[in-house]
């Protein structure tokens, strides 16, 4: 998946996809010890996709960029100040 997709989605969606890909990538790293896995840029690209999430996840709490969920709450909270 790329970034933006990644960014369209809530906070507990990225958290549990952070798990999810963690778990895919011990099965993938168990597979590649034992000469079960075929195709190794799978293991490549599950690396990535957990770093992506990671960086997002960081981003939201560093206060860099919101997540989805919270962007339309912030577009809700300024519309109310105006």
């Amino acid at each position: 998946m790329k970034a933006r997709e990644y960014r369209e989605r809530t906070l507990e969606e990225l958290q549990q996809t952070a798990q999810d890909l963690q778990q895919d990538l011990f099965n993938l790293r168990f597979q590649h010890a034992t000469g079960q896995l075929d195709n190794v840029t799978r293991l490549t690209a599950a690396k990535r996709d957990l770093a992506r999430v990671k960086t997002i996840i960081r981003e939201h709490q560093l206060g860099i960029r919101r997540v989805a969920g919270e962007q339309a709450a912030g577009q809700a909270e300024t519309a109310e100040k105006a």
